[in-house]
């Protein structure tokens, strides 16, 4: 079985097309140096599928949270369809083994970059829709990234979601330490721990500090919801 139909498998929907889920995961990197033809890379799929998730989104935000208004609606949304938050969502799909990457972006942590797994996700929304429409895009949509609202919330904005709980529980100080930082310049990668009153609660990592304390946050929060 080849391996980008082990990706239609995780995706969990069957293309008539299935060059459209391949050109979904070349990255510009390894259209670059294989010297691929102009717009071979998943760029304007990545478009496409940008819009689709904001309609998709909007939708079902709309027809599901009935009492929300204007403002939170588009806070809501915000928090879904933002760059770390996809990435989460590629990474649950297992996208990252997929994307062909030039061999300097493999060797330097692409397959990690949330940058390059949010914009293979939505490019393969963006082939799902050109396959089959936007019934199957949404369906997508809405088992990979809406089945769990709260979660994709909570790790948006969870440093502020983390200093209110500690304030609100017994007012301790949080601090974010720098345990590693590796890589060259262009590919830096950052490990962070979050200490609440100098006990380890988390450990994140990414591609700049504050992802990577971001993502700490948010391990800390899962720790203080079990033992609340």
């Amino acid at each position: 079985m080849k391996s980008i139909e082990k990706l239609q498998e995780r995706i969990g929907y069957r293309f008539s097309d299935m060059t459209l889920l391949e050109h979904a995961m070349v990255h510009r990197s390894y259209a670059n140096e294989t010297e691929m033809p102009p717009l071979s890379d998943n760029e304007r799929l990545e478009f496409l599928g940008d819009a689709v998730l904001e309609i998709a989104v909007s939708d079902y935000l709309y027809r599901e949270r009935p009492l929300l208004p204007e403002g939170e609606l588009s806070k809501l949304r915000a928090s879904l369809v933002c760059e770390p938050t996809l990435a989460v969502c590629a990474k649950e799909v297992g996208i990252g083994e997929f994307v062909r990457l030039s061999h300097g972006e493999n060797s330097s942590g692409g397959r990690e970059r949330k940058s390059i797994l949010s914009d293979a996700f939505e490019a393969v929304i963006g082939a799902i829709y050109l396959d089959g429409g936007m019934e199957p895009a949404t369906q997508f949509i809405v088992e990979r990234l809406l089945s769990d609202i709260e979660h994709k919330q909570l790790f948006f904005d969870s440093k502020t979601k983390l200093q209110e709980l500690v304030q609100g529980a017994h007012d301790g100080q949080i601090s974010y330490n720098l345990l590693k930082e590796e890589g060259p310049d262009h590919a830096k990668s950052f490990t962070v721990e979050v200490c609440v009153d100098e006990k380890r609660i988390g450990v994140g990592t990414g591609h700049s500090k504050k992802a990577a304390e971001q993502e700490a946050a948010y391990r800390g929060l899962l720790v203080y919801r079990r033992e609340g």
